[in-house]
């Protein structure tokens, strides 16, 4: 074995220097080959594309466990629109709430938000309050009771 003869590290070898006209032997087309999406700048597509059918991960069906479908849920209702729609000394329950319209459904249940002003001495009875909310009922008067 020559010292020549060894294989060459990366920092010693050249760069390959394409488009150099046709005595480099890497002129033209710059060794893309003729035409075609491949031989155009930009022209690259992702490792995973199957040339425009369908692909796998869409053809095989969804499996596994997802804990999001039994997560609870519940209907929301705010401070003005209790204002708006019950007087003084009123009891607001779900069955109230659902008998007026208020609510459209009743979910897992009710949690009432602190969004508004309420001026009213109500007892609101529900399955969730905001902490604000509770300190607002509880300062207009009126009884924030969780069910």
């Amino acid at each position: 074995m020559k010292l020549e003869t060894l294989p060459k590290s990366k920092e010693a070898k050249a760069r390959k220097r394409v488009g150099r006209g046709p005595g480099s032997g890497m002129g033209k087309t710059s060794t893309r080959g003729e035409k075609g999406q491949l031989a155009r700048s930009g022209g690259s597509v992702p490792a995973w594309f199957q040339g425009g059918q369908s692909p796998l991960y869409r053809r095989l069906p969804k499996r596994g466990f997802n804990n999001a479908r039994f997560a609870t849920k519940f209907a929301t209702i705010n401070l003005d629109d209790l204002n708006k729609y019950f007087n003084d000394g009123d009891v607001v329950t779900p069955e109230v709430l659902k008998e007026r319209g208020i609510v459209k459904k009743q979910l897992s249940g009710i949690k009432v938000l602190a969004s508004g002003t309420l001026e009213k001495k109500i007892t609101v009875k529900a399955q969730r309050f905001s902490s604000t909310a509770v300190t607002k009922i509880e300062a207009a008067g009126g009884k924030a009771e969780v069910i």
